[in-house]
């Protein structure tokens, strides 16, 4: 990442990361004579904190960083896997499925609200465009802070906000293609609006984009992706706008609101061949013809792709209250409705009923944070509160007309009714947690933190899917539900902290935390065996199969450097589980496993000015990931889950109003003990841009060489979907050489 200095911000801009001021260790540069120890972070405490005095390793993803990527046509989160080194490459289509951090999963926020729910749905980074982010603050490693959700890391988007003066305008358009046919372009335009007073400020920022067709190296259309979905043919529109008070006593209120809605707007897609034969053996004897395969006009269904949130919150702050301590108060609440791509199947118990559909997923989330900060001199801090919060989750699963659909090769799907897709689920939360900094010495802290969390899980009476599917095919007049219930968790989670001055400019850090993860109870409950009349023999319920919650531990030692044009930091960690979660490929539910899982690996990086014109570097992820077996031998993790080690080299160059980069990523191979390999590929990018007298054009080309490979997702679909579909179907070739340009102006 390029040398930054982040100016301090207001308490309520760095509240989202306000209690991470013992983990996060941002590496921040100024300046080749500057050193961390003058280096002054907004993501730390609930005040600017100096970098030198935290123990942990994070990065920043600065807004000249960030554009850098996206204007020039990169995806957020392929500029996300490019920029942070503990994260892995996203998939190019809608889903960040695969994209974990040190191995495991990721929680995801904006503004400090979270974008997970209890049925882990992946549309994080299809959440908000780059246009209105300011930066992103990601914390790698479990964190007993933010509790459940976060046992990999954290990625925090910031979203931009205005300033005082006068009206200013922000205007942006650009398009990607790569001249493979009149299909191959998205176009994005965007415009924002910003000003205020000494008492208000304000902007509000709206992002229009819209996508054409994927092509590969190879010149073909890439197969739109039937699983998680893509985004050919998208459109997207985000709308998203802020208001910051000062009021009277230092006291300041900020309030923001989101508008996102990102769905499938064309009439292309699949032609899996008729009676589905490229794909779906089970519906022609176990035979298949994927040469039938192929993308082609005509597509025409009652339910296609979407993700469309509406989210808000307030942040409040006021400076002096119960013997001068800092009160935040955080509320939120998100609304989501998530459409998947429609899917072929068949019932896992006999008779063996076939079927075709789209499930709608829909999370309400809304919760209240409270945090009292109290420093005793520059000697002691601490920072405590509570949190509240409350998620319910419902589905509903779309069937087509089976004939119809199978004789048009899946282009042609007509709602026929609507089943129940997983059971209801609510889960509600309550927690307390303090986090204390002591400074020992002149050159050692200390940061310790305790964070005491209740769960409760509440899942309604469903019947299985595959009776449902009975049932609307007219093989079954009704069928007993399997019982809801509900259960309890409630988790301890601490953390310690000590970092060392070793120098100016130069510290050493040793950290252990705990992270919890709870499984996806939709996923798991509602399952059950039946009798030929719909009786349940017996189901998988709260009270008989019980889900447990997953603890993560982790350890990390560390050391960063900042210091004639140097730039380093490296930090080797250690992460434990002693549960695991794995898919059943042809049910696609998930099994909860007692089995430990073990996570080690070096993560980091290293840069180095040159001169006042050029920058070099490297960012790296060095993972191994292990699992043991009933008899305690230790082997490699399934591909599915584990992440690859990887490794990626830049430079850069600057030039007056010019500015170049070059940058390559490899991915390494990775296999696990059941015989799975996902094989790797490096590719190179070159981003630029370019000051006019008025506004700014970046560029950029994409896949420079014109690497022909085949996508991480895409591998890992062949092994989820194997017992579904062909692999043919979900094959997906990564995108072949793009161009991108983007003209921006402010006025």
């Amino acid at each position: 990442m390029n040398p930054i200095r982040l100016a301090p911000a207001t308490p309520l801009r760095s509240l989202p990361l306000a209690l991470l001021a013992t983990f996060a260790a941002i590496p921040a540069f100024a300046t080749d004579s500057a050193t961390l120890d003058n280096v002054v972070v907004s993501a730390g405490a609930a005040k600017p904190t100096q970098i030198s005095e935290l123990p942990g390793v994070a990065w920043v993803v600065t807004a000249e960083e960030l554009q850098e990527q996206t204007k020039a046509g990169i995806p957020l989160k392929e500029a996300l896997g490019n920029l942070v080194p503990g994260l892995d490459i996203g998939s190019q289509g809608r889903s960040n499925n695969d994209q974990n951090m040190r191995g495991r999963s990721v929680l995801v926020m904006i503004d400090g609200v979270s974008l997970n729910s209890s049925r882990n749905l992946s549309r994080q980074f299809d959440s908000i465009d780059p246009f209105n982010i300011e930066r992103i603050e990601v914390i790698s490693g479990a964190n007993a802070l933010y509790g459940a959700g976060a046992t990999g890391g954290i990625i925090n988007i910031i979203t931009k906000h205005g300033e005082a003066g006068p009206a200013r305008f922000t205007t942006e358009a650009g398009v990607r293609t790569g001249f493979n046919a009149g299909d191959d372009a998205d176009w994005k335009l965007a415009q924002s609006v910003s000003g205020g007073n000494d008492w208000v400020v304000g902007r509000l920022g709206l992002a229009y984009q819209k996508n054409g067709a994927v092509y590969g190296a190879d010149g073909k259309q890439v197969f739109t992706d039937i699983t998680q979905t893509d985004l050919q043919y998208n459109q997207s529109i985000d709308l998203l706008g802020n208001l910051d008070f000062k009021l009277s006593g230092g006291q300041k209120l900020s309030v923001m609101a989101q508008y996102y809605d990102s769905g499938y707007d064309g009439d292309r897609s699949l032609y899996m061949g008729k009676n589905l034969i490229g794909s779906f053996p089970v519906l022609n004897g176990n035979k298949s013809d994927p040469s039938q395969l192929e993308m082609r006009d005509g597509f025409d269904s009652d339910r296609t792709p979407r993700t469309k949130r509406l989210m808000g919150q307030f942040d409040y702050f006021a400076p002096n209250i119960l013997g001068g301590q800092e009160l935040y108060v955080q509320g939120y609440a998100r609304q989501e409705k998530i459409d998947f791509f429609p899917f072929p199947g068949y019932t896992s118990t006999k008779p063996t009923v076939l079927y075709y559909g789209a499930s709608q997923q829909n999370t309400d989330l809304y919760g209240l944070k409270a945090v009292l900060n109290k420093d005793w001199g520059d000697i002691f801090s601490l920072s405590y509160g509570l949190e509240a919060s409350r998620e319910e989750f419902d589905s509903n699963q779309m069937l087509f007309d089976f004939k119809t659909a199978s004789q048009s090769g899946g282009m042609q799907l007509h709602e026929t009714t609507q089943i129940g897709r997983y059971p209801g689920v609510q889960t509600g939360g309550i927690s307390a947690f303090a986090q204390a900094k002591w400074r020992l010495t002149d050159k050692l802290n200390l940061d310790f933190g305790l964070r005491q969390q209740h769960m409760k899980n509440s899942v309604d009476d469903f019947v299985a899917f595959n009776q449902q599917i009975y049932i609307a095919n007219g093989n079954l007049k009704s069928a007993d539900a399997v019982p809801g219930g509900s259960k309890s968790y409630d988790v301890t989670l601490p953390n310690v902290g000590v970092v060392y001055k070793l120098m100016p400019g130069s510290q050493v850090w040793a950290n252990y935390s705990e992270g919890f993860e709870l499984p996806d109870a939709a996923k798991w409950y509602g399952q059950g065996n039946y009798t030929s009349t719909g009786k349940l023999i017996q189901g998988v319920s709260v009270t008989n199969s019980a889900l447990d919650g997953i603890k993560t531990h982790q350890v990390e030692l560390g050391w960063r450097y900042g210091r004639n044009g140097w730039q380093l930091q490296a930090a080797p960690f250690y992460t434990w589980s002693d549960k695991s979660l794995s898919y059943d490929s042809t049910t696609l539910l998930i099994k909860e496993l007692n089995q430990k899982v073990r996570t080690y690996g070096l993560e980091g990086q290293v840069a180095y000015n040159l001169n006042d014109n050029w920058r070099v570097g490297s960012n790296f992820l060095a993972i191994k990931s292990e699992q043991q077996d009933s008899k305690g031998n230790w082997s490699k993790r399934d591909v599915t889950a584990a992440s690859p080690s990887k490794v990626s080299l830049f430079t850069d160059w600057t030039h007056g109003d010019t500015a170049l980069r070059l940058q390559g990523q490899q991915v390494f191979d990775l296999s696990d003990a059941a015989g799975n390999k996902l094989k790797g590929y490096a590719i190179f990018d070159l981003l630029g841009s370019h000051k006019l007298p008025v506004g700014t054009l970046n560029f950029g080309i994409q896949n420079l060489f014109n690497k022909q490979y085949q996508t991480l997702w895409s591998q890992r679909s062949q092994i989820y979907y194997g017992k579904l579909v062909t692999p043919q179907t979900v094959y997906y070739e990564g995108r072949g050489r793009t161009y991108g340009v983007t003209y921006t102006v402010s006025y």
